[in-house]
């Protein structure tokens, strides 16, 4: 953090002598040297809502208005994805909306760092991160306006106190507070009652925390996906702003009024329902990330941001020093002399009146939650499937190793958009399991899976491509035997649109499959063109008895998993083709039904991929998914669809890609 001027040292117990100070400029004061308080700063404040129910609900207003009231120049951005949230908002205009468009773990969880991500995309001056339930008073609009005017790359923190009672409510303009009788009540003597009563709250849960925006990072390198409301993740950015040193840190605790209702036994709280595995692993981010496992930063690091009077004071307690740029309309900082002794004097008592901030303090289970290098959640398919399943009972299912993590991630990220969650992964190895646990999507992990699949080596035609999609059919199968539908997509598959309601048109006893021919002038079910990477299976007799067969087949057979489907369904050499796009199986009475090419190429048909927008030609031809497959390697597969931009996730960030993202510098609020 640069350094500032040094204008007096003080003492919490006495004031030390005069001394003899070389003025400097600070390097985030105004190059004119004096402050503009003409032009107020927009802010947008953001905050996690789950929904407007209830005593939460109640709060939670409360906390919204009293944003909205202090100034015309702040919006609300509220993440979440409930219905109710949309109706809240609308009775606000454009000042509050609704954010949906970040990452969810699979328990509707949000991320954090996808929403730091998005409050750093906003297009305000400045961006606010704060707890649902804070209170904000008048003097959070004239702190953040002062250090708007700082010329220089900010973050600052305000700690919240708590409170047994609340007993006010705003008026309908959101502008006057009024007592319990219903008569005014001015925010000034309401914020004496409330200093008087209110303990202080070290917990980084409730830490308010802004920052200017602009070209300057928060923080250096990557901010881990942490899991909103389950520990560390407030405490590990702080730590990490503050000793990345790219920003000059505040702790404003002083300065700006917070007060939250305290409500310890209230069941319908954000951070009630814990589950310890989802803490487990943000423990694990913490250690693993950043400096926070070998440096941890205190209050005592941080500059404080006091006001004294009617003047805004930056002092260091560590260093005893206290800041003051002393500056008035016609006063320049490099020009003005030391302040006088009985200025100074009133500013070191105003000081050292305030008492020093605790330790940064994690209040959540966190604490008796002991590190693990194996990420686990305690689902398993069985109580997974009831979780997930559509009204329909389907379950879209997708299989992976951790070769092709990145493309996993992709996929769900494009099933997300597409308003598809009813999706399940199962995981080849331990590091695919922990990896998707981490990204918080609905993971099991196969014990029969194949051992040692090859990272780089695993595509079609190679002995590990030949194991693992033998146990496609298996898993399919056993889905199937517990009364689920399964949509069975290989995540090299791009999803346009969700073909689900198409696909639950065919009847029962009728599988649905893609086709692999890619010659335009033949039948799309000659022998071996039964695509076994995208299929839709009703959970019937028929169907499972049918893919009994298959996986039966495909054990006794040295190919993959692909000739066995349709050898057993189609017959050897095509025996049992209907007509240029079925099959029927007569040992089950089950209909394969090839699906039209148009809708659901293959990665040779049409020659899709060379197209020069891939993404035009699909619309024209009304794909709902292109395969990505006739393409041999993974690194090859892989560039061909980023290049065609039909790619949804940064591997970098970890996390899926959204519209403020690909457009930031337009993107509003």
């Amino acid at each position: 953090m640069p350094l500032l001027p040094i204008f007096a040292p003080f003492s919490s117990t006495k004031l030390l002598p005069s001394v003899k100070v070389e003025f400097k400029k600070p390097s985030f004061f105004p190059k004119t040297g004096v402050l503009n308080h003409k032009r107020s700063p927009s802010i947008t404040i953001f905050s996690v809502l789950e929904h407007f129910n209830g005593s939460v609900g109640e709060r939670q207003d409360l906390a919204v208005r009293s944003w909205l009231g202090l100034s015309p120049d702040i919006n609300v951005v509220l993440f979440g994805n409930d219905p109710s949230l949309y109706a809240y908002a609308s009775a606000f205009g454009s000042r509050v909306l609704v954010e949906s468009d970040i990452d969810f773990s699979f328990r509707n969880n949000p991320f954090f760092h996808s929403m730091v991500a998005r409050a750093e995309a906003s297009v305000s001056n400045i961006s606010v991160l704060v707890h649902p339930e804070t209170i904000l008073f008048q003097d959070f609009i004239s702190t953040l306006n002062h250090v708007h005017e700082l010329d220089h790359a900010w973050f600052l923190i305000a700690s919240a106190r708590r409170v047994s009672s609340f007993r006010y409510s705003l008026d309908k303009a959101r502008k006057q507070w009024l007592n319990v009788d219903g008569n005014i009540i001015s925010s000034h003597k309401m914020q004496e009652i409330l200093a008087q009563t209110g303990e202080w709250d070290d917990c980084d849960g409730r830490m308010l925390m802004a920052w200017n925006n602009g070209a300057t990072p928060l923080h250096m390198g990557v901010l881990p996906p942490f899991l909103y409301g389950k520990g560390l993740h407030s405490r590990w950015f702080i730590n990490e702003v503050y000793y990345s040193k790219y920003r000059s840190v505040f702790d404003a605790s002083w300065s700006i009024s917070n007060f939250y209702l305290n409500v310890s036994n209230d069941r319908e709280s954000i951070q009630s329902n814990r589950v310890d595995w989802e803490y487990s692993a943000n423990l694990h981010l913490a250690e693993s990330y950043g400096m926070f496992s070998s440096q941890q930063a205190s209050f005592s690091d941080f500059v404080e941001l006091v006001k004294c009077g009617r003047q805004f004071v930056f002092a260091n307690r560590k260093q005893n020093i206290v800041y003051s740029h002393g500056f008035t309309a016609s006063k320049n900082v490099l020009k003005e002399r030391v302040m006088g002794s009985r200025r100074r004097k009133r500013l070191m008592s105003c000081v050292s009146g305030f008492r020093p901030m605790n330790k940064i303090k994690d209040c959540s289970r966190i604490s008796n939650i002991n590190v693990s290098t194996n990420l686990y959640h305690p689902f398993g398919v069985e109580s997974l499937l009831p979780m997930l399943a559509d009204e329909n009972n389907t379950i879209v299912l997708a299989i992976a190793g951790y070769s092709y993590k990145d493309m996993l991630m992709s996929w769900v990220c494009r099933l997300r958009h597409l308003m598809v969650h009813n999706f399940l992964v199962f995981a080849l190895d331990d590091e695919t399991y922990q990896f998707s646990v981490l990204q918080g999507l609905p993971v099991v992990k196969d014990s029969l899976a194949p051992r040692n699949i090859s990272f780089n080596d695993c595509h079609f035609g190679t002995k590990c491509f030949q194991n693992v999609t033998k146990t496609k059919s298996r898993l399919v199968t056993r889905i199937l035997e517990m009364g689920y539908n399964v949509l069975l997509s290989d995540v090299d598959v791009y999803w346009f649109k969700n073909p689900l309601p198409l696909l639950q048109t065919f009847g029962p006893a009728v599988l649905a499959a893609q086709s692999d021919e890619y010659n335009l002038t033949v039948p799309i079910n000659l022998p071996r063109r039964l695509n076994s990477g995208f299929y839709f299976a009703h959970s019937d007799k028929p169907t499972i008895a049918a893919l009994e067969r298959v996986v039966k087949h495909a054990m006794t057979s040295d190919l993959s998993e692909q000739p066995s489907f349709y050898d057993t369904l189609c017959g050897q050499g095509g025996s049992n083709r209907v007509g240029n796009d079925k099959c029927w199986e007569p040992a089950t009475n089950l209909t394969v039904q090839f699906l039209d090419r148009d809708l659901f190429p293959n990665g040779a048909y049409k020659e899709l991929w060379n197209e020069k927008s891939v993404l035009a030609a699909c619309s024209k031809n009304g794909c709902y998914v292109l395969h990505n497959n006739w393409i041999s390697g993974r690194i090859n597969k892989l560039h061909r669809q980023q290049r065609a931009g039909l790619w949804d996730y940064d591997s970098s960030s970890r996390m899926c890609l959204q519209s403020w993202h690909k457009a930031r510098d337009s993107y509003s609020p």
